[in-house]
């Protein structure tokens, strides 16, 4: 079984691990909607990529929806078109009165632990 043979000092140590570093992500302007997106994907607020509709953003829609119906929350303006909004309700009020909501819940979340240790 094989033994190492000196000690590695820790200069050796961090020259070696001078390549670990990592790079910051680097972001490129959708051509189409201007929205930043990676290098060599397809726009996830238009759908295009190269010039080409790629993504169906009906289908986007509906799985965003989806998502938000499940999760309980309001869905985004774009997401429903169609929806009526004649009643006076804004989604961001909805939010916004859900915030205490949750701020009381995790408050009575965190108190619970506490008690548990």
């Amino acid at each position: 079984m094989g033994l190492p043979g000196h000690r590695r000092t820790s200069s050796h140590k961090r020259r070696r691990a001078s390549h670990f570093a990592l790079s910051p992500a680097a972001f490129t302007a959708c051509p189409s909607c201007k929205t930043p997106i990676r290098p060599h994907h397809a726009c996830t607020s238009c759908g295009r990529y190269d010039g080409k509709m790629i993504l169906s953003m009906d289908r986007k829609n509906r799985r965003a929806a989806k998502a938000a119906e499940i999760k309980g929350k309001p869905v985004a303006a774009d997401a429903h078109a169609g929806h009526d909004h004649s009643d006076g309700h804004t989604h961001e009020e909805e939010a916004l009165a859900e915030k205490p909501k949750k701020a009381a819940k995790n408050a009575a979340a965190k108190k619970a632990t506490k008690t548990k240790e």
